[in-house]
């Protein structure tokens, strides 16, 4: 792919997405030394270094919100930058800090870096750009055990094939989401100023092996250890239903795109996509919940919360036609793929991962269908 060896630094490297993309990159990518970059602040985090090191990866401790830490790991050609506090429940309850320290002031230092070095960037965003009450206004009936948007109907950034990237992003959008969103624009402008060769993916709901899954990020995760290894769950918000629905991303599919983008990043630079699984790879927290009894055998008594928080959505699909029609990308692994491939991670790993992601006796309530992305 390369004619000289290339640096690759991945932030966020031992997270879920970091990791993943940092090990399939080594593997498959002649000519590449990728280095993966991360606070290991996220429990279960640790559990990545020994597959990185396994997997001919460099890890380098340091956090994304210390220029002094990005320039002791050196020079670099290639920036992902995964690196996120992803939870959208993060400043509810407390101080909004390490969500914006990270997600932006991060974002900021690792642009940075990536100007002294001429380095050209993959920037992982978030669906949950998008504004919360334009997506729960959207025109959603009952279909069965899920909601779906109006036969035929469409609007300002939306259609029955979902959300395309002229979805509005005015009004509130959680601090996840906003700190993103500012991060995308210092993005632009370091492409404008600078020449940075630059891509922004704004990812939907991504999962598959690895990702430690907890009640406010990590949905498909979550609820697979929970029916394999135990605990309570809930349908929260919209009724207590459990009829939202989010379009599910595998890991590797995003890794496909991304090979893609860096392959292409001259002619693709400077712009911004939505990429998720699409209408045909979304599921409710009902349908969800079926599909995780089949493979287990366990049916769990289901909570019902009633109220709506005021970051919960409805609804969230992917239309991938823009990203599509840049890159000939499409995902190839539906939900039943990843759960499959959740079940058999969970399974052949209980021992080291039933105290991080189902600690037994410990409740918690689960994010509904809207809580997003991106496991870094």
């Amino acid at each position: 792919m390369y004619l000289r060896r290339v640096k690759c630094l991945v932030t966020g490297g031992a997270g879920f997405v970091g990791s993943t993309l940092a090990l399939l990159l080594q593997r498959d990518v002649a000519g590449i030394d990728v280095t993966a970059f991360d606070n290991l602040r996220r429990r279960g985090s640790e559990l990545a270094l020994d597959r990185l090191r396994a997997g001919g990866v460099t890890f380098r401790h340091g956090d994304v919100r210390s220029a002094d830490d990005l320039s002791d790991a050196g020079p670099f050609d290639i920036l992902i930058e995964c690196s996120a506090e992803p939870s959208v429940h993060a400043g509810y309850d407390g101080s909004p800090a390490y969500v914006l320290d990270t997600n932006l002031t991060g974002a900021a230092r690792c642009l940075d870096a990536a100007r002294r070095y001429d380095a050209s960037v993959v920037f992982l965003s978030t669906s949950r750009v998008y504004s919360i009450p334009a997506l729960v206004s959207l025109p959603l009936e009952r279909r069965g055990d899920r909601l779906e948007l109006h036969a035929g109907a469409s609007g300002p950034g939306w259609s029955a094939r979902g959300i395309i990237e002229s979805f509005p992003t005015s009004g509130p959008r959680s601090l996840y989401g906003t700190s993103k969103l500012a991060a995308e624009l210092l993005v632009e402008e370091y492409h404008a100023m600078y020449g940075l060769r630059t891509v922004v993916n704004r990812c939907g709901l991504i999962a598959g092996p690895w990702q430690m899954g907890k009640a406010d990020q990590g949905l498909i995760a979550f609820w697979a250890a929970r029916h394999e290894y135990g605990g309570e769950l809930s349908f929260t918000g919209f009724g207590g239903e459990g009829l939202q629905v989010r379009d599910v991303l595998h890991v590797v599919d995003l890794y496909d795109l991304v090979r893609v983008q860096l392959s292409n990043l001259t002619r693709l630079s400077g712009q911004v996509y939505n990429v998720g699984g699409g209408p045909a790879n979304s599921v409710s927290l009902v349908e969800l919940t079926e599909k995780c009894r089949q493979r287990t055998g366990r049916t769990i008594a289901m909570g019902r919360v009633h109220d709506t928080r005021e970051f919960d959505i409805p609804y969230y699909v992917t239309d991938n036609a823009r990203v599509s029609a840049a890159t000939g990308w499409a995902p190839s692994r539906g939900v039943d793929i990843v759960l499959d491939d959740v079940f058999s991670w969970l399974r052949a790993h209980r021992a080291a991962l039933e105290h991080v992601v189902a600690p037994a006796g410990h409740a918690q309530q689960p994010a509904p269908a809207g809580g997003t992305r991106r496991g870094a």
